[in-house]
């Protein structure tokens, strides 16, 4: 039953940290009433004296902005520290859960004399649930290195359209999952491919992240669109589509959030650190662009956009 204390004990902090918002949100509310009341007699008073009265209204004002300032960071540090524990609580899942399966693995293997058969099963399990603790370690570096703005400085040429296919494979592969579940489709100005300049490393990272989130968010009825385009001369436009569970449009303004993660109940079990769209955004700002999303609602699945500058071929720069 320890889970249920610790579920307990998740709700208690929650509990708390709203009745600290709801208490220091009532202290500034009184603090400017009081002040007001305290300016508006004082102007009552003083209404003769101009000079003592402009300077009491700019500092009535100031104390105001100084108030609700103080509010405003104290609500945002409040649920920032929210947001950190949540993640922490999602690492601690993440990495807890793999070692006790490894650990129960191995136990029964040194306990009891199993088949061969049944050993090389075991051995496949382990092998996944290392896989996952190395995924779940290195979406944190990531997610740091995507903070750090001296990191991934080496760029190169780097052909877009290949690399997103090479993404596309490795997808396909890690969830075993058919040609048609992924399907893909150039929409190119110029019909030979298009390149950028950037770190190799980190953009696969990026369309890695956007089409593992993609599959995960999909159900059972995975069927994800992946689009590359040139709307123009200068830019190029990854999209990635899946008729998945969909975001609601207050959760679409704070998904590229470090920690925000949308947990629908329909995908309660699906779980993660919420950095993936953190790291893509960071990456598409190193790169010069950017990334946003879309979706309808709930239930209607989602697009999710990188925008990069364009690298000129030695074809466009010669013309030119």
């Amino acid at each position: 039953m320890l889970w249920a204390v610790e579920f307990e004990q998740r709700l208690m902090r929650i509990s708390s940290r709203r009745g600290t918002i709801v208490f220091f949100l009532c202290l500034g509310i009184g603090l400017v009433a009081l002040a007001v009341a305290l300016n508006v007699g004082w102007i009552i008073l003083n209404w003769r004296e101009g000079v003592l009265l402009f300077f009491g209204i700019v500092f009535f004002a100031l104390i105001i902005a100084g108030m609700v300032v103080n509010t405003i960071f104290l609500v945002r540090e409040l649920r920032r520290s929210e947001q950190h524990d949540s993640f922490i609580n999602a690492v601690t899942h993440e990495l807890k859960t793999p070692v006790a399966s490894i650990r129960l693995h191995l136990e029964t293997l040194q306990r009891r004399d199993l088949p061969e058969p049944r050993k090389q099963e075991f051995y496949k399990v382990m092998l996944s649930d290392a896989d996952r603790l190395t995924e779940t370690v290195e979406q944190v570096l990531r997610a740091g290195r995507a903070g750090d703005k001296r990191a991934g400085k080496d760029k190169a040429d780097v052909d877009f359209g290949q690399l997103v296919r090479n993404c596309m494979e490795s997808i396909r592969t890690r969830y075993h999952l058919p040609a048609e579940a992924i399907r893909y489709e150039e929409a190119l100005s110029n019909g030979s491919g298009v390149h950028v300049r950037g770190n190799s490393e980190d953009l696969r990272t990026a369309v890695s992240n956007v089409l593992d989130n993609a599959v995960k968010y999909s159900g059972d009825h995975i069927d994800v669109r992946v689009r590359l385009e040139t709307p123009d001369e200068k830019r190029l436009v990854l999209s990635v589509q899946d008729r998945g569970v969909g975001i609601g449009q207050d959760d679409l303004k704070r998904i590229f959030k470090r920690f925000h993660r949308v947990t629908p109940r329909a995908l309660a079990h699906v779980k993660g650190t919420g950095l993936g769209l953190f790291i893509v955004k960071a990456i598409a700002k190193k790169h010069g662009g950017t990334a946003f999303a879309r979706s309808a609602g709930e239930g209607l699945g989602t697009t999710v956009f990188i925008e990069l500058p364009k690298l000129e071929s030695a074809a466009e720069r010669s013309e030119a």
